[in-house]
């Protein structure tokens, strides 16, 4: 008995000390007012669900409080700030608005946030059926066009020739390298389609090529981390809005690359990051630094090698035994 008393005397006096072990403070209880030009009821469900971890204003709890939970609740709330922080809301632009709350809502439907650990501790922070159609409603209203139950990529053979060829490059080597040294693609036109996103927030739709090893990952389910040489081939595209309703191809915007190299571009969290923009080509940045831009974009997917797209789910067939 005495010895159980001891035992528990020594871990309370351990726990005691360890209280004095802090993480580095951070700012939680700056006032954050309502977003603007945003509803009354939108507002409410994102200060009860979000503003916890997603701008300067933070209710913690007593048990958020304590050591080593604070420095769990700590880190969740600096990794959150820096994808999505509604302190700063009104230092945006609409269009910057409008897209991370289309990011924002696409985490909820997927079911990624809140974060199930938060919701279990903090069950008022769960979402609703009512709270998600009405978030739902809203991201819709904002976005550049309604969402048609139809989307064709391409409209027609002449149009795809007329898109994705760049008739108005005749020479792709004169096609100037990025910033930082990474070579202009051609033939990743050659590519199989990998996957297709439709941004109705910003009136823009993309498809995704993948090169053999990107493919080959995808039929083998060895895509978290992607293999050394996978390349990815973003192309995106102004949305054109037919008679009927049914949504194009338009202006093409831009095409970025992703090179998967551990080693090369270690310092830039295993990828090689490029992007051209409009009929010419013109390489994007103001200098060698632009691909830190894009891994800031990029780092809410971390977790997932820095990749935003769900690959399409491609089967490997084998050639018809004819002896069968």
């Amino acid at each position: 008995m005495k010895k159980g008393i001891k035992i528990a005397a020594i871990m309370l006096l351990a726990f005691i000390a360890v209280q004095f072990w802090r993480p580095a403070e951070i700012e939680y209880s700056t006032p954050t007012k309502n977003l603007t030009d945003v509803p009354e009821e939108v507002n409410t469900i994102l200060r009860n669900s979000c503003f916890d971890c997603h701008s300067n204003t933070t209710n913690l709890s007593w048990f958020d409080k304590i050591t080593p939970a604070n420095f769990i609740v700590s880190s969740h709330i600096n990794d959150a700030r820096k994808v999505l922080n509604f302190s700063d809301w009104d230092n945006l632009n609409k269009q910057k608005q409008n897209s991370l709350l289309f990011y924002a809502f696409n985490k909820i439907l997927s079911g990624e946030m809140p974060l199930k650990s938060y919701t279990a501790l903090h069950p008022s922070a769960r979402l609703d059926d009512r709270s998600i159609a009405i978030l739902k409603n809203y991201v819709s209203s904002k976005a550049v066009r309604k969402i048609k139950p139809e989307i064709s990529p391409l409209t027609s053979a002449a149009d795809q020739d007329n898109i994705i060829l760049h008739k108005t490059i005749t020479d792709y080597t004169k096609v100037k390298p990025a910033l930082n040294k990474i070579s202009y693609i051609p033939d990743f036109r050659n590519w199989k389609a990998v996957s297709t996103s439709d941004r109705f927030d910003n009136g823009s739709m993309r498809i995704i090529f993948g090169n053999s090893v990107a493919v080959k990952a995808i039929e083998e389910n060895q895509t978290n981390p992607w293999p050394d040489g996978a390349i990815f081939a973003k192309t995106a595209w102004k949305q054109k809005t037919e008679k009927d309703g049914t949504v194009s191809a338009g202006a093409f915007i831009q095409v970025e690359f992703m090179i998967k190299d551990s080693k090369k571009y270690q310092s830039t969290k295993g990828w090689g990051w490029a992007r051209w923009k409009g009929n010419d080509l013109k390489p994007y940045g103001d200098n060698a630094n632009f691909d830190q831009e894009c891994i800031a974009c990029h780092n809410p997917v971390k977790n997932n090698d820095y990749v935003f797209t769900t690959p399409l789910r491609l089967k490997k067939f084998n050639s018809y035994n004819k002896s069968k």
